[in-house]
């Protein structure tokens, strides 16, 4: 399946607004794949797909990680928006027939990050944060310019500053974003 037939499946599958997005992480993905010389068509579909199960009910996404054998925390149950990268990392490859593991790890933790990513896995986990359509983070400009400049330095300076913000709201953080934040601290060089 190319690009397009992708996105045309896509454009109905999910609410105008995510598909948007879509796009501006599927672009974004591409400028960051150049800078650091990744394939770029590779880091469009990670892009383009990162977020295809999130319009999916709950129980579509929870169905999809059973089915795959994929574990669940505590913490996705408690809050399932944070499952449609795990189900979108399955339905990539059921739905979309992507055989390609870079590909399905990045859709996989494109949410909560994990120690020591790989350069698409970065890729596709910055280009979510900073695609034009944001407008919400603090620091966006100086965290845009960071991404062309230094991935892990860029890594540490987005999780401090989403840890920061869920902090400040209710409901659990996931372990997994803060063993991330652990691993990439140690690039950060703002106090």
């Amino acid at each position: 399946m190319d690009l397009q037939e992708i996105r045309k499946k896509l454009k109905k599958d999910l609410d105008k607004a995510r598909y948007e997005h879509t796009k501006g992480v599927m672009y974004t993905a591409a400028c960051l794949a150049m800078a650091y010389g990744y394939p770029v068509e590779k880091a469009m579909l990670a892009g383009l797909l990162h977020d295809c199960a999130k319009c999916l009910p709950t129980e579509e996404k929870q169905k999809l990680c059973e089915e795959h054998h994929i574990l669940v925390s505590e913490v996705e149950l408690e809050n399932p928006g944070l499952l449609h990268a795990k189900a979108g990392m399955a339905l990539a490859e059921e739905k979309y027939d992507v055989q390609d593991p870079e590909i399905l790890h990045a859709i996989k933790v494109h949410t909560t990050g994990e120690p020591n990513m790989g350069l698409l896995d970065k890729i596709l986990y910055i280009a979510d944060y900073i695609e034009p359509g944001r407008d919400q983070a603090p620091r966006l400009e100086y965290i845009r310019q960071l991404a062309f400049q230094d991935l892990n330095q860029c890594m540490a300076e987005i999780l401090y500053d989403t840890l920061h913000y869920l902090s400040g709201r209710k409901g659990s953080i996931d372990p997994a974003t803060r063993i991330t934040y652990d691993f990439y601290m140690q690039y950060r060089t703002q106090a």
